[in-house]
């Protein structure tokens, strides 16, 4: 059995104690982004599992659209990252 050559952690623990490993993110053909997947992947970024470069070329995201997910993560938590949501916590 051959385990594949990453660069960086294969697992990070987490500022509350659980862990995170790279099983843990949604999968690269992921179409439905649903709060959940987001949050993973914003995550996943700050805790140092993968970088934004990394998740940027991923997952085909905008620098723009990811920092929208950290902005509405920090300043409403993951709520916020709901599609049905988004109008009640976007800023006027």
């Amino acid at each position: 059995m051959y385990i594949k050559r990453i660069d960086g952690p294969r697992s990070v623990t987490l500022p509350d104690g659980s862990t995170m490993s790279r099983a843990d993110l949604p999968p690269v053909d992921t179409k439905r982004w649903v709060a959940r997947r987001k949050a993973a992947v914003v995550k996943a970024v700050a805790a140092g599992l993968i970088s934004e470069e990394e998740a940027l070329a991923r997952y085909s995201l905008s620098v723009e659209e990811l920092d929208s997910w950290r902005k509405a993560i920090s300043s409403h938590g993951i709520k916020a990252l709901k599609a049905t949501k988004l109008q009640r916590y976007r800023q006027p």
